[in-house]
């Protein structure tokens, strides 16, 4: 096997790196459903869904450009050395604290949370603090738990679930930071184009 700069070898190896693999995993998912489909119930049903589809994804994209839009203006309302100093490396257990309860307070869908989770990342937060955010958006969101959970369970079922996971957003965020991770997940450097 060849071991030169330039091999066949070398070059597959980097363009996998480079590769999407979570939208490659989707896609092949997506395309092999579709060939199922068209093979057990024609052309038609695989019409109608690929229409269906269609419409979800006009439907989605504004939530997602707009998600994006925040982000981008959280990162220049917001100064770099403000987000280093309240959910950055050094921030210590208040920095998660300060994470988990802006996750848990936010009253966004995932189209906004996830593009703004990355933009805290480049813009000075680590992994720690990205995660412990979340997770609370994810586990004790209270937009969700009032609009959603209440009617379904009722308070008392909602309080006690709400308290027993009330920690777990700093956890995970202090587990996020042990060092074994460092290597699976390296914090995203911090890019200097910005205010």
């Amino acid at each position: 096997m060849p071991t030169g700069s330039n091999s066949p070898f070398r070059r597959i190896l980097g363009w996998l790196k480079q590769l999407d693999w979570g939208l490659t995993i989707v896609a092949g998912l997506s395309f092999g459903a579709m060939v199922r489909v068209l093979s057990t119930e024609g052309f038609d049903v695989a019409r109608e869904l690929l229409t269906e589809d269609l419409w979800l994804y006009v439907s989605i994209l504004p939530k997602v450009m707009l998600g994006c839009l925040i982000g981008a203006l959280i990162r220049l309302l917001i100064s770099r050395e403000m987000i280093e100093r309240f959910v950055g490396e050094g921030s210590g257990l208040m920095g998660l604290v300060i994470a988990a309860l802006i996750g848990m307070l936010f009253p966004a869908g995932p189209f906004t949370i996830f593009p703004l989770a990355v933009v805290l990342l480049a813009s000075g937060a680590d992994r720690g603090a990205a995660i412990a955010f979340i997770s609370a958006w994810l586990l004790i969101g209270i937009n969700r738990a009032i609009i959603w959970e209440m009617p379904f369970f009722g308070a008392d079922f909602v309080l006690f679930r709400f308290l027993i996971s009330l920690p777990m957003p700093v956890l995970l965020g202090l587990w996020a930071r042990l060092p074994l991770f460092d290597r699976l997940s390296p914090n995203i450097p911090v890019r200097d184009d910005g205010p």
